[in-house]
């Protein structure tokens, strides 16, 4: 407690600034450590009496600073159903108004919240514990007055009251808190918002079926949860349904007159049950639904793909059947190219106009059938370098 009530703490408080809540350090920064806490908050009624005369500190001299004994003494109280961040806010802020501050916490008990306010969701002795394990709060009042009287500010040595400044309309009054801000011993703090204990309900309620399934689930019975018999006219909702099988027992339901007539056995934690087993029945057609489309869209990319590769085997094929058999193809070439060495072949060397002896040019290859033993068309030509080989040629 010394360690908060000297500021050793990193405490940060929650201000204003257009229209949003920014967090910022009450006082100035300190190393990074840890000052945990090893016990709740004491209860008022368990402390022993202070013997000095009560005398309150002013708001300047508060702000100023107060010595160590001498604490400013703050309190702010509540019902703290269901403790939330909310509170823990509203509380840190109370902590963190003044550099030297003893935060005293009241807690109203059920009687008085039931009376004012309404029912809780805790008893007071689980609020009582949860604000006293708070680490901003460093006394507990149990069974705080509605309304703060001047005895009970002198008793517990209060200086200021924190809350936040909306008027709280309750008990006859416009604002509970009137005559605390007109005494100049108001110290306003600000709400979180989106976050209350009316809200956590709401929450609850509105979905009151998923919860209950969902405690169903966890072993809790119907009786546990006070699910009983369905009302007739909350089961509106099957206009389609006569018949439904259910754990062997078949749950009949009769139309009648704009509503349902259903047999006492066929009880809500039953709906509940079949309620549970819709939601998975629901979830593996959504599963196979997902999977159904990655099989098709996986189809579908591999048809794809090989369509693409068909038309390039496609393109390719077509292609080289051109290149070889088209009008300028390579076969064309091929033949055009062997038609020209068979002529060429079976055609004479021409000899050139400017040879100046044409007797004496080199023979020309012979082309010979293969039924000719000697070629009719072509012979030797003669020689006439010799006249007596001539004569020779003669003579035989």
């Amino acid at each position: 407690m010394e360690a908060h009530s000297s500021g050793l703490g990193r405490k940060r408080k929650r201000e204003e600034l257009n229209g949003e809540m920014k967090e910022a350090e009450c006082f100035r920064k300190l190393p990074r450590r840890t000052l945990g806490l090893t016990e709740p908050a004491p209860f008022a009624d368990e402390l022993m009496a202070a013997r000095t005369p009560y005398v309150r500190v002013s708001m300047k001299e508060a702000r100023r600073g107060t010595p160590e004994d001498r604490p400013v003494r703050v309190y702010a109280d509540g019902i703290f159903d269901m403790f939330h961040s909310g509170h823990a806010r509203a509380l840190m802020q109370a902590k963190c108004l003044f550099p030297n501050t003893h935060l005293i916490v009241g807690v109203c008990s059920d009687d008085l919240t039931y009376k004012f306010k309404g029912f809780t969701v805790m008893n007071e002795d689980e609020r009582y514990d949860a604000v006293s394990h708070c680490r901003y709060v460093d006394e507990v009042v149990r069974n705080a007055p509605w309304t703060l009287t001047p005895e009970f500010l002198a008793e517990h040595r209060i200086d200021f009251v924190a809350h936040d400044d909306i008027p709280y309309i309750s008990a006859g009054s416009d604002d509970v808190y009137k005559h605390i801000k007109e005494a100049g011993m108001f110290a306003p703090t600000q709400r979180t918002e989106g976050i209350s204990t009316s809200d956590i309900i709401t929450r609850i309620v509105r979905d009151y079926d998923v919860y209950v399934r969902r405690n169903l689930q966890r072993g809790y019975t119907a009786k546990e949860l006070n699910v009983s018999f369905i009302n007739v006219s909350a089961l509106d909702y099957t206009l389609h349904l006569f018949t439904k099988q259910l754990k062997g027992n078949i749950a009949l339901v009769y139309l009648s007159i704009g509503f349902y007539a259903l047999p006492p056995s066929f009880c809500q934690e039953k709906k509940y049950h079949l309620q549970e087993h819709v939601d998975k029945v629901k979830q593996k057609v959504r599963d196979v639904e997902e999977k159904s489309k990655e099989f098709v869209q996986k189809v579908e990319e591999k048809g794809i793909d090989l369509i693409q590769k068909w038309e390039e085997k496609s393109r390719e094929f077509i292609g080289n059947f051109l290149q070889m058999f088209g009008p300028d193809g390579a076969l064309k070439h091929m033949l055009k190219e062997g038609k020209g060495r068979m002529l060429q072949a079976i055609s004479p060397r021409q000899s050139p106009s400017s040879s100046p002896v044409r007797e004496e040019r080199s023979p020309s290859p012979t082309f010979r059938l293969p039924f000719f033993t000697s070629s009719p068309f072509f012979s030797p030509p003669p020689h006439h370098s010799s006249a007596h080989c001539t004569g020779k040629d003669e003579d035989d």
